[in-house]
């Protein structure tokens, strides 16, 4: 990709997660079925808010050529007041990861069925780079942070729409069909916060169909951007689907359309753009992308997990 001034902070992110990504060969050549993680091809395709709109905005809708996202924010019960509170909707990189989470521990198992691990800490250590700013593991306030986005996830409504050669399918569904919570006495006398879910069968049976795989690590490495998140699950599905020798060419208009909605002008969202694309490369090598004035270039390129391991 041809190189493009940035920010200083633009620059030290980038250098972050170069570093992070410095192994990104090797772990994807020594992969295996608990080092990968999978996203549904429409959320590779379209993309969930990357910050709060508001708990007052209750749809969000996005269409990215023949796939089309709908989501529309839920309600769970307080068992305090026994009513039903409104939820707002799924936003930002926290959501993005969970549901590749949670899409990984359904597809490893084959079963809709998840247990999340023995504490709602460690659930978050499996999806997020313990070892960021050099920390030991999530603190409260990032514990609590992704306990709100799975809540979120869990009772949104989503309509998933996919379109090829004529033939047109629409999937009405939940992420999750059922969720239950409970407190259970730890060894310590501590209060755990543990969790067991259900994927709704149509979401999973749909996910089955078509899962794409995605590399533990460069997920871990790119999780303080909803926007690399995304760019990185685009790529993933879109590149090696391409024809050898004939290079795909996508307008700065298109670009913008899919990964900027949320920014007014196109003078705003080309810079973090090309923060957060050159993040995704350097956890992604075997990407193959031409930038300039005009667009984007994609060319024919190897997945970040190949069919082979991901089929294991």
């Amino acid at each position: 990709m041809k190189k493009t001034k940035q920010g200083s902070e633009g620059i030290e992110q980038s250098s972050e997660v170069e570093n992070r990504c410095v192994e990104t060969d090797a772990s994807i050549q020594s992969a295996s079925l608990d080092t990968i993680y999978y996203q549904h091809t429409v959320l590779c395709q379209t993309c969930m808010p990357y910050r709060n709109p508001g708990d007052d905005v209750r749809e969000w809708k996005r269409k990215q050529g023949d796939v089309s996202l709908s989501i529309e924010a839920g309600e769970a019960m307080d068992w305090e007041t026994n009513q039903w509170e409104k939820v707002g909707l799924p936003y930002g990189p926290k959501a993005r990861l969970i549901i590749s989470h949670l899409n990984s521990e359904a597809i490893r198992t084959g079963m809709p069925e998840i247990d999340v691990e023995r504490s709602l800490t460690a659930f978050i250590r499996r999806i997020q780079d313990p070892t960021k700013s050099g920390k030991l593991g999530p603190n409260g306030r990032e514990v609590s942070m992704f306990k709100e986005q799975l809540m979120r996830l869990s009772v949104a409504t989503i309509r998933l729409g996919m379109a090829n050669a004529g033939h047109a399918v629409q999937v009405n569904s939940q992420f999750v069909e059922t969720l239950d919570f409970w407190l259970t006495q730890s060894e310590n006398n501590k209060l755990t916060w543990t969790q067991t879910l259900c994927l709704s069968q149509r979401y999973f049976k749909s996910l089955q169909k078509h899962a794409v795989p995605l590399s533990e690590r460069a997920l871990a490495a790119l999780s303080h951007s909803a926007m690399a998140l995304d760019i990185y699950a685009w790529l993933a599905q879109r590149l090696h689907r391409i024809p050898a020798g004939k290079p795909q060419f996508i307008a700065w208009a298109a670009v913008k359309e899919q990964f900027g909605s949320e920014y007014g002008r196109m003078s705003h969202f080309r810079q973090p753009f090309h923060v957060a694309l050159s993040q995704v490369l350097a956890c992604y090598p075997e990407a193959r992308i031409e930038s300039n004035r005009s667009g984007l270039t994609l060319k024919h390129s190897s997945p970040p997990i190949s069919a082979r391991i991901a089929a294991v």
